[in-house]
């Protein structure tokens, strides 16, 4: 919105008054059908106005507006959307189209006034006018009824009120100037904050070249190389050369943020001025607690009642005192403003140099940030994508949709009596799919297309618009209001279908659903990273590279680079047991024994804490039962990972891991892929050793059958992708959990035969090459082998 460039600052006329004259109250009701409402309608209406006014009207008039200052040049740009002359006086025209009954407006809408302003003024002072009209023009896009709002005014009156918007507006444009220069000076004296670890370097310099040559890099990176501050740091110098205006710290869990965060500390204390803000979700930001989430709208939350009149103050407020925006810090100032603790924070990213967030903030097309990624919006923004493995699977989520026939009918229960022509699109929508359920077989059924079910989806959303607009005090607006965004996403993401995607429809535990699943999604997501200059992409766990580029970004050619580990191979044993095995046709209890037993010998070489991590809950509870039957001596302790955990359980199942009690044998029995197969640190002795049972394929489920369909069709891989790709990268998670700095050691046990095949072998990092054949009888002796020479090592050390 407000950049200085080329020692301009250039604001079209919408985002200026949207920013400088928005006012009242924040309502959530009615938002995502307002927005959509306003898009299409807009331009329908501007149609309609122009060709009924005749050839003296003139359409779309490019206006700009050059003001200079000191330190820059303010110019402010736009089109109008109609001019013309009535009883001698020029009119500005701006606009709107709406399903609400425009014969209740009171009065023009005040951003749409002020924008009609802005143009009279750039258009008067131009013509050298005395006085000019300003016309608000409203159009029911049903009915074609037209409301109109006229004033008259002189250029002494539309001059004093531009210039007052042009000084509020330099008040943020000097903040803006001041702020960067004072950046870009403390980044030119930077100095890497740390003496370099083998192959950190190499790391930080690839990093820098990829944003100077607006690249995309892969960065497969263990364990101990220090992957935030290598990426961070080289981002930052890049944005004080001038290669970047704002960087994106984007994490898939809460946990990893932390890390960013203090990668940004520690550079402050190199005295780096840089603006950070971490955004937080909006239940857990939320300033009144309700049972059914955050209700954002002037009736039930004080805090959206008056919103928009309070929050630029509030923004300003918050970005002249404050470098280090955390969720405390964005309560503190909502308190003290009166203002949507949400809302307001969105509002403080775009001044604030690094922003660290969820995914959706940036790839979501319902969630990511209007403010820089709106369609036809481009920006010099830096993407470092931390734990990037997990982004496949989140934009899977993101960019498919699925709708259920149930649902259909339960929103006509709550329409009957209220719109004969809703409830009649509703049903329209509830006949299409219950042909589908008919023919559909037990499982599922792969469709060529939905059919007219997409059209009738289309008709319905219009439908619910109009209801929507013209019924507000609906009781069960709040319903129909997120049943419209199940309708939309549908709607939008039909709107993708291409070859990447597959549509079936499947009957599930909760009722016959309708899917359209984006297999690849490399085409959303490199849309939305076109949006800045490229886009790092690190984890411990990106192989194969290609897979992942071909899934995130669609072009084999970006760069990739391998950082090797830092951390002494000899410290840490890494077995492959030969004789087990997790596969379907192998799960019985001998097979649970000798997962038993490998616990016992695995743990026998040193007291400590150590995690076992099982491909299912079913499977780890199997383990459980025959291990805790075993009568095992009383120096085991066992916890156990259960489905849905609140974050408190969670929090009390790590905090078992930091006893001091060396006597005991802490077993934390885990699932792979849950919540402690990634994103926690247990450095030193809060974790010793790990084993992990099987080779971590995902279920057998419908999306996993299809996407082995789909990659069998095209590539001749869809195994590989659908389960052994995605499975290793939970098991070199896992594994990754035990060492974690110079100084840690331990054991790590990888159960499944299979693990020894070539297609398996060739997956393994490069730092695994050293791994050892065991069996039954052979593990419990590379064991002891391994903690007896780490004895001998810290006494050699000692005597030295």
């Amino acid at each position: 919105m407000i950049e200085i460039k080329n020692g301009q600052l250039k604001i079209s006329v919408r985002n200026l008054v949207e920013f400088l004259c928005r006012e009242g109250n924040l309502d959530n009701r009615f938002r995502g059908v307002s927005d959509k409402n306003a898009m299409e309608a807009g331009s329908k209406a501007h149609r309609k106005i122009q060709k009924s006014m005749g050839p003296d009207y003139q359409s779309e008039v490019p206006l700009s507006e050059s003001i200079p200052t000191d330190r820059y040049e303010i110019v402010v740009e736009g089109r109008a959307d109609g001019i013309f002359a009535n009883n001698g006086v020029t009119y500005i025209d701006e606009t709107k189209g709406t399903y609400g009954d425009v014969k209740y407006m009171s009065e023009a809408v005040a951003v749409h006034r002020a924008q009609a302003m802005c143009y009279a003024y750039m258009y008067a002072t131009g013509k050298a006018l005395d006085n000019i009209g300003i016309r608000m023009t409203y159009v029911n896009l049903d009915t074609e009824n037209v409301r109109y709002f006229e004033e008259i005014l002189t250029i002494v009156e539309i001059k004093e009120w531009f210039d007052k918007l042009i000084t509020e507006l330099r008040k943020w444009g000097d903040y803006t100037y001041e702020h960067t220069a004072e950046r870009n000076a403390s980044i030119a004296g930077m100095k890497f904050p740390f003496e370099y670890r083998e192959g950190q370097r190499e790391l930080a310099v690839s990093v820098y070249k990829a944003i100077n040559r607006e690249r995309n890099l892969f960065i497969q990176a263990p364990t101990g190389v220090g992957k935030t501050i290598s990426t961070v740091f080289p981002a930052v110098m890049s944005m004080g050369n001038g290669k970047g205006d704002r960087l994106f710290y984007l994490t898939a869990k809460t946990i990893t943020r932390t890390a960013a965060e203090e990668a940004f500390s520690i550079m402050r204390e190199g005295g780096l001025k840089f603006k950070t803000v971490t955004i937080t979700a909006k239940d857990k930001v939320s300033m009144l607690e309700s049972e059914t989430g955050p209700e954002c709208n002037p009736i039930t939350c004080p805090y959206a009642k008056g919103h928009f009149d309070r929050v630029n103050e509030a923004v300003y407020d918050l970005i002249t005192h404050e470098d280090v925006v955390t969720r405390e810090i964005i309560e503190q100032y909502a308190l003290k403003h009166q203002v949507c603790p949400f809302e307001f924070c969105l509002d403080v990213t775009y001044w604030m140099d690094g922003i660290i967030c969820d995914y959706n903030y940036v790839f979501d097309p319902h969630v990511k940030l209007k403010r820089f990624f709106a369609d036809g919006v481009r920006g010099d923004n830096i993407f470092l994508v931390d734990e990037a493995h997990n982004l496949v699977d989140r934009a899977r989520e993101m960019y498919s949709a699925e709708i259920y026939k149930d649902r259909f009918l339960e929103i006509k229960k709550l329409m009957n009596g209220y719109s004969k022509k809703l409830v009649n699109a509703l049903d329209r929508c509830n006949r299409n799919l219950l042909a589908f359920k008919r023919d559909c077989p037990e499982d599922y059924m792969i469709l060529e297309s939905d059919g007219i079910f997409s059209a009738n989806m289309s008709s319905l959303a219009e439908e619910i618009i109009k209801f929507t607009e013209a019924n507000r005090d609906f009781p069960f607006i709040k319903e129909l209001s997120e049943f419209y965004f199940e309708v939309m996403h549908y709607n939008d993401m039909h709107d993708r279908l291409d070859d990447n995607y597959m549509v079936y429809c499947e009957h599930t535990d909760n009722g016959f659903m309708l899917k359209l699943f984006c297999v690849n999604p490399a085409v959303n997501l490199s849309e939305c990273i076109a949006k800045g200059l490229c886009g790092i992409f690190f984890s411990a766990t990106l192989l194969p590279i290609n897979y992942f580029k071909e899934l995130i970004s669609g072009n084999k050619e970006d760069y990739a680079i391998y950082a090797h580990s830092p951390f002494d191979v000899n410290r840490r044993l890494l077995m492959v047991g030969k004789d087990v095995t997790s596969r379907y046709t192998r799960r019985n209890e001998t097979e649970y024994l000798k997962v038993c037993d490998y616990i016992c010998k695995v743990t026998s070489g040193k007291k400590g804490n150590y995690l076992i991590f099982f491909p299912s809950y079913k499977y780890m509870q199997a383990v459980y039962d025959c291990f805790m039957s075993l009568g095992n001596p009383d120096d085991y302790d066992v916890v156990m990972q259960s489905s849905n955990m609140t974050e408190a359980e969670k929090e009390e199942f790590l905090r078992r891991f930091d006893a001091e009690d060396k006597d005991r044998i802490l077993l934390g029995f885990c699932v792979m892929g849950g919540s402690f197969s990634e994103g926690i640190d247990l450095k030193n002795d809060r974790l010793i050793g790990t084993v992990i049972v099987g080779t971590g394929l995902p279920s057998i489920a419908t999306t996993q059958q299809l996407l082995r369909k789909f990659y069998d069709d095209k590539e001749n891989c869809g195994y590989e992708y659908a389960y052994i790709y995605p499975g290793m990268n939970k098991v070199l998670q896992a594994a990754g959990r035990v060492i974690r700095t110079e100084e840690d050691r331990g054991v790590i046990a990888l159960l499944d035969d299979r693990f020894l095949s070539p297609q398996y072998l060739s997956l393994f990092p490069a730092e695994w090459s050293n791994y050892r054949v065991v069996t039954q009888k052979s593990a419990q002796e590379e064991v002891l082998d391994f903690w007896n020479n780490m004895i001998y090592n810290v006494m050699e050390n000692v005597f030295k």
